[in-house]
């Protein structure tokens, strides 16, 4: 039986964005547990769809010491105050926590905090001056990580979610499991490697259920021959840092190992550059295709992804284009969520089920030239906001959302939240009395998420391009920190170029 530290720091940074993220934030309850410390860590994750809850079920016959565990999901950078909070409660449990055989630490892999561009390298830096040399750290990341050379060096083992959307976090933390198995039987390898594409993908190029990111991922390893472990990671536009966009990295017993490995899985990155795109549409357009797919009979739903106001990527889910566009186009049998709006659910719950009300609806946060959508609702439906996620991007979690209400205007129903959640799961929706199957078209704050529970049930799915915080095109970006040379999007415009003449 191994004594085994664990622990867990998540943020997804957009550092193009505001607010940054407080540690109130990191506390609270929402579509993820709060903060969580010592056995309450074991409490809040187990059973339920992240890494460090596969970690721990596959892990169950050695002594696991709980440090803390947090995730702030996506948004704006962390304050200096929230990542020193937590960094420092994490490195002090560990350091009381001392001696232990192994590290295994569930984070996300593209924080960047007030103080420093690469947060997980500094928390892992610190981590690796607690431990001392022989000690072996293991970690798992977000398939969107941006990998630095201080996240590799400092590690011993870096296993990535092999889907996007999301489905396999359990299951990575099981196969971090193994790499930890093999870490205390044979010791801290030798062989590590990192290699960085020359060009950035964005997020909606990025899915696995598709080529040629399925083919990608299907080249990883977990302790096969002489590999610990070989990962891709498909990076997160949205972060500005030097060492931003996709990465191969591979630790292994030997260096040649790790080198042979990752220049052949990166080589065939590079030959598939041209294809990682994704069509996608002005709302206008979107929501006449897909009237006109309901028109000539479409039997389920057609999805519109409204890609831009995606929470999940940094957006404040209060964007009005998409809304604007269903109710000018005069769409029946729509459905729209999750628009967060605790002022609108507020006042929803005073006026009560089946009061009419007029509302400035959202649109409270920007950016440039979106304004909330003034209209005449009616409230059909109120709800507290807790309940129990079901799908398999977030399944089994008890989540609090707030005041909910369902607010219908013609033929448009808007599922309206008071704190922000992807549109990654059903329940929301039927937490209101919406059943998503039923409906004609469903309109989806969500990039890519949405796919693994709602296009199942779709007839088609249309991207749009409505106004939001997520920019869909990197080369929208005004980054400061990303190293010259690199691609902003597949075989697009180089970054640091200078224009001829």
């Amino acid at each position: 039986m191994a004594r085994i530290a664990i622990g867990g720091f998540h943020h997804e940074t957009n550092s193009f964005v505001l607010p940054e993220t407080d540690f109130a934030y990191f506390a609270s309850h929402r579509d993820r547990p709060p903060l969580v410390r010592g056995e309450d860590v074991v409490s809040w994750l187990s059973g339920t769809s992240f890494a460090l809850s596969g970690f721990m079920a596959a892990m169950r016959g050695h002594d696991l010491v709980p440090l803390v565990w947090t995730s702030g999901g996506a948004g704006g950078p962390v304050t200096a105050d929230a990542f020193e909070r937590i960094a420092g409660e994490l490195v002090g449990r560990l350091s009381e926590a001392m001696p232990v055989d192994a590290v295994y630490l569930d984070l996300h892999g593209a924080m960047v905090s007030a103080d420093f561009e690469d947060g997980e390298g500094e928390l892992l830096r610190r981590v690796r001056a607690v431990v001392g040399p022989a000690v072996p750290v293991t970690i798992s990341l977000d398939y969107h990580a941006n990998v630095t050379p201080e996240m590799v060096a400092h590690t011993d083992g870096l296993v990535a979610y092999l889907t996007y959307p999301h489905v396999d976090r359990a299951e990575t933390g099981g196969r971090a499991a193994r790499v930890v198995e093999a870490l205390l039987a044979r010791g801290r390898p030798t062989g590590r490697a990192l290699r960085k594409a020359p060009f950035l993908i964005p997020l909606n190029g990025q899915c696995t259920l598709v080529e040629p990111s399925k083919g990608v991922v299907a080249r990883t390893r977990t302790c096969e021959g002489g590999l610990v472990s070989l990962s891709y990671l498909a990076g997160f536009p949205p972060s500005d840092l030097h060492w931003c966009g996709p990465s191969v990295i591979a630790h292994a017993w030997s260096q040649a190992e790790a080198d042979g490995a990752a220049d052949s899985m990166m080589a065939a990155i590079e030959a598939e550059e041209p294809r990682f795109a994704e069509r996608m549409v002005p709302p206008e357009q979107a929501v006449a295709e897909a009237m006109a797919l309901v028109g000539a009979g479409a039997t389920r739903p057609v999805v519109i992804a409204d890609t831009q106001d995606n929470p999940g990527c940094g957006g404040t889910a209060d964007t009005t284009g998409l809304l604007r566009a269903l109710v000018e186009a005069g769409a029946e049998g729509a459905a729209l969520g999750f628009l967060c709006d605790p002022l609108a659910a507020a006042a929803a719950h005073a006026a009560g089920e089946g009061a009419e009300l007029r509302l400035a609806l959202g649109g409270r946060s920007g950016p440039e030239g979106v304004v909330p959508f003034e209209a005449t609702f009616r409230v059909l439906r109120l709800g507290e906001g807790r309940f129990r996620t079901s799908g398999a991007v977030s399944g089994r979690r008890e989540v609090d959302l707030g005041p909910m209400a369902l607010l219908v205007i013609g033929g448009v129903s808007v599922a309206v939240t008071s704190k922000r959640m992807q549109a990654l799961d059903q329940e929301p929706f039927r937490h209101l009395g919406i059943e998503p199957a039923r409906q004609c078209i469903l309109a989806l704050k969500s990039t890519c998420h949405f796919r693994a529970e709602f296009e199942p049930i779709a007839d088609a799915v249309i991207v749009a391009l409505a106004p939001g915080y997520y920019l869909a095109d990197p080369t929208s970006y005004p980054f400061r920190r990303l190293r010259a040379g690199v691609r902003l999007k597949p075989m697009g415009e180089v970054f640091g170029a200078v224009a001829a003449g």
